[in-house]
């Protein structure tokens, strides 16, 4: 028995129950004491009052009862497959139960239909477990359909994260007035603007004008139109063709418009006129005192995803940190050392977050010793989730997006030798997997990779022979094709390279000759470089990022005295600098942080309402 692996003395109260549970089983199994058959269909399930009635308030309300079918040996049950019946009952005898996604929602009806609460449970917790993009709606819907707080909770919260993902599913579509309004009232929006659930409310009416114009004016309360900025609002709110003809709105509007302007209305209690039957009296005036509510249609509270800031993040591989300039605060991001420390990182224009490799080294595979890695960040478990790894492994390799593709551009290879490469993979984030693209016209590595505007530009870097180039090439992922742009004034690679204000600008970086503390900068429209104001400092592998309208550089290798010796040797760097576009000057604004050595450096937005302050 089950119950023998349990110690009674440790776990008096288990042992006691599997112990008769199991005795239960028994009974059943050798046809004791029976006193019940249900019969489904064609299908007969003996059982025994005493543990349906236990499990569950609808038999024993029945068994109770002065019914028929209390005195009745054989019960009948209508609207449930003698299957899933026969499922519930072997988890009532033995606790165990098979639930998939093909029959857990059969199940958890039957349970609530029957009033099982220990099922119920089960089937919540799995759908709360198996909440994805492609249930989450169904299952919001089920937690509502079921009055079951609990999961339509879970649901509603894994929507809310994701709303700007999910309002693209034709299931929110099909959404019900009441369901939608739910969605759309709560706090927990992780939405960056307003205008998004307006124009999701108003592709939502769209789907079936006919039937949901009646539900708009409610529904409008649901948005927080003092949240979206004056001139949007003017544009794409009062002259959108399902408000500006309807009186009603065009009411609730002007509230917002006098709200715009500083004039709020009294704030009003709920129910107060009817409570007081429209007479006025002294007791009034106390009550005014006390604190009423504007008009929903007035709400101006922010949204969860409201609450994201410009945030300089660092990865390496002790775990994720970020930097916030403005305010002079760190973030823990993720405490996960899952990621190698010759990685390259990637934020793409949507603002997630990828980690490429790279290579890992494994002696043991004479064959294949070196592999490679693909990670994105999840910024609600704070984990990295593998994705398919690149096949080439490669290092010293460019890393960017364009066209909704990720682009790994030549590199080094160190299989069968070392030599430059000049193939380009990339991977497609809709059909989720990698291919080749078009080889660039020479190979390179420790180049410059970066995209603006659906193009992808390859900078500088070293060739096969080792010597540093001044070639500048530019891709274009819709007429596949590359073309060679103006060179860079000085032939260089590792240097930080950024795009600021359509610009790319080009710091430092290593020379045939050393160091250089130089910089250039590229007019995109012009095809030309220009000297740039020269970095305090020559380094290497300087980290350039353009962020909340200002350039910073953080960290890289400068040739810096030892300990032990005047000699310079290379020497990490962990400072952090801004550049003044209306001094033109760089200015230090941190000696040292330490979460920089070793990491790769990002500009992201991030919900700091997540993240742990250091």
């Amino acid at each position: 028995m089950a119950a023998m692996a349990i110690d009674p003395v440790e776990q008096p109260r288990m042992y006691q129950q599997t112990l008769l549970q199991d005795g239960l089983c028994d009974l059943l199994e050798n046809d004791k004491f029976v006193d019940c058959v249900l019969k489904i269909q064609d299908k007969e399930f003996p059982c025994h009052r005493l543990v349906l009635a236990a499990s569950s308030p609808f038999f024993k309300a029945m068994f109770l009862s002065d019914l028929e079918e209390s005195k009745k040996r054989e019960i009948v049950l209508k609207d449930v497959e003698p299957s899933v019946m026969g499922m519930i009952l072997r988890y009532l005898y033995t606790s165990d139960i098979n639930l998939t996604e093909q029959n857990v929602q059969d199940i958890f009806m039957v349970a609530n239909m029957y009033q099982i609460p220990s099922i119920f449970s089960v089937c919540v917790s799995y759908l709360q477990e198996k909440l994805v993009l492609g249930n989450c709606l169904a299952i919001f819907r089920l937690g509502l359909l079921l009055d079951c707080p609990r999961l339509a909770l879970s649901a509603r919260d894994f929507i809310c994260e994701r709303y700007q993902v999910v309002v693209r599913d034709q299931d929110f579509l099909q959404l019900g007035p009441s369901e939608l309004g739910i969605l759309i009232t709560s706090d927990a929006l992780n939405v960056e603007r307003e205008e998004v659930v307006f124009e999701s409310l108003m592709d939502w009416v769209r789907h079936d004008e006919t039937n949901r114009l009646k539900d708009l004016p409610e529904l409008l309360h649901c948005v927080r139109f003092r949240l979206i900025p004056v001139d949007y609002f003017k544009e794409n709110v009062e002259r959108h063709k399902y408000l500006r003809f309807s009186q009603e709105i065009k009411k609730d509007l002007e509230l917002v418009k006098d709200a715009h302007k500083g004039r709020l209305p009294k704030p009003r209690k709920p129910g107060r006129d009817e409570a007081m039957g429209g007479k006025e009296d002294e007791e009034d005036d106390e009550d005014d005192e006390e604190e009423g509510y504007l008009p929903g249609i007035l709400n101006n509270n922010p949204r969860f995803g409201m609450f994201e800031m410009d945030l300089i993040l660092m990865i390496n591989d002790t775990g994720t940190v970020a930097y916030e300039p403005v305010g002079n605060e760190c973030f823990v991001v993720s405490e996960s050392t899952d990621i190698p420390k010759n990685h390259c990182s990637l934020v793409t224009d949507q603002n997630q977050v990828f980690v490429v490799g790279g290579m890992l080294y494994n002696e043991e595979d004479k064959d294949e010793p070196f592999s490679s890695y693909f990670l994105q960040f999840d910024p609600v478990s704070s984990e990295w989730l593998g994705m398919p790894s690149q096949p080439n492994p490669r290092c010293l390799f460019g890393l960017t997006e364009a066209e909704n593709s990720i682009f790994v551009v030549g590199g080094k290879e160190l299989k069968e030798g070392e030599h430059a490469l000049d193939s380009v993979m990339i991977y497609d984030r809709q059909s989720f997997k990698w291919g080749e693209s078009d080889p660039l016209p020479y190979e390179v590595y420790g180049h410059g990779t970066i995209s603006h505007k659906g193009l992808v530009y390859v900078i500088g870097g070293k060739s096969g022979s080792k010597k540093c180039m001044r070639r500048v090439c530019v891709y274009n992922p819709t007429k596949f094709e590359w073309k060679d742009l103006a060179p860079l004034k000085t032939a260089r690679s590792l240097f930080g390279v950024t795009v600021h204000k359509d610009q790319i600008i080009v710091v430092t970086g290593v020379t045939d000759a050393g160091l250089t503390s130089s910089a250039e900068l590229y007019d995109v429209a012009t095809n030309e470089w220009s000297e740039f104001t020269e970095f305090p400092q020559a380094r290497s592998s300087l980290s350039l990022l353009s962020m909340g309208g200002f350039l910073y550089a953080l960290g890289g290798f400068a040739m810096m005295p030892s300990e032990t010796s005047e000699e310079p040797v290379p020497t990490e760097m962990t400072d952090i600098w801004r550049y003044d576009d209306s001094e033109k000057s760089w200015t230090g604004i941190l000696r040292e942080i330490s979460y920089a050595e070793g990491s790769t450096i990002l500009p992201v937005r991030l919900n700091t309402l997540r993240l742990t302050k250091l």
